[in-house]
């Protein structure tokens, strides 16, 4: 059996058009900042100072620190927003694969991003990972947040999402997260005590609109169910910002 590794892979799947893009068009830009925002290259192993109009490429590391934000519009297509103190490496940037499909994917080490998704008109796929699971999502709002502990909370605000901790297709048959139900403890393993290692827990749930799950670095889900726009984090000024921007897009896009 292949080794899983302890990563986790969002891959938001989509179908739409997906225009001609030569290399000027396949690079974010940095379209907010508050307070202190960096970037570093691959070229350059040095955090820059990232302002707005800075272009986001492959291989670039971004970061903020406490009490900043940033915001990064990927060609002019997706929204990835970053929390005070996260770090995210883009590791691929609406890239052709090998299955002649558009690839982005983007690691988010330590932190919290909220990921705004639109749908397009060709074969992508965009690919977040975090400590553990995989998810494949479509057309989707969301926020991941990743715990320095590792443990990782995903809520979906519009879409559908299937989130697993397993990468590879093994034929696991989804669970769905009862809606209207507050969030939940759930029973899971005991862990082991050293030497002996836990293995990665193995599951595939689907996530709806306005539901959650929190699992820890072993996989073992510490919470699930639905939560509200009443819930006091979602009053954060985080979330209520998010919310903003997110009305501005759209205005913005229907004026176009």
């Amino acid at each position: 059996m292949v080794r899983k590794s302890f990563s986790m892979c969002l891959f938001l799947l989509f179908i739409g058009y997906f225009g001609a893009q030569d290399n000027n068009e396949k690079k974010g830009i940095v379209t907010y900042t508050d307070g202190t925002v960096k970037k570093r290259s691959e070229e350059i192993d040095l955090w820059q100072d990232a302002p707005i109009n800075t272009d986001v490429l492959s291989g670039d590391k971004v970061r903020t620190y406490v009490e900043s934000r940033a915001e990064i519009d990927l060609a002019q297509l997706d929204i990835i927003r970053l929390a005070p103190k996260t770090i995210i490496d883009i590791l691929k940037l609406y890239e052709e694969s090998k299955e002649k499909k558009v690839q982005t994917t983007i690691k988010l080490n330590t932190g919290e991003i909220w990921a705004s998704v639109h749908e397009v008109e060709m074969n992508t796929v965009f690919d977040i990972s975090a400590p553990v699971g995989a998810a494949a999502i479509t057309g989707t709002v969301l926020r991941l947040k990743v715990e320095e502990d590792s443990t990782a909370q995903l809520k979906v605000y519009k879409g559908e999402v299937t989130i697993t901790t397993v990468p590879e297709k093994t034929g696991i048959e989804p669970k769905q997260i009862q809606p209207l139900r507050k969030p939940h403890q759930i029973q899971g393993p005991t862990e082991v005590a050293p030497p002996h290692e836990v293995s990665l827990e193995e599951w595939v749930y689907i996530v709806k609109t306005m539901q959650q799950i929190t699992f820890d670095k072993r996989g073992k889900v510490l919470s699930m169910g639905s939560f509200s726009t009443d819930d006091k984090e979602e009053q954060s000024s985080w979330v209520q910002w998010n919310f903003k921007r997110d009305s501005l897009r759209t205005e913005e896009i229907e004026q176009q």
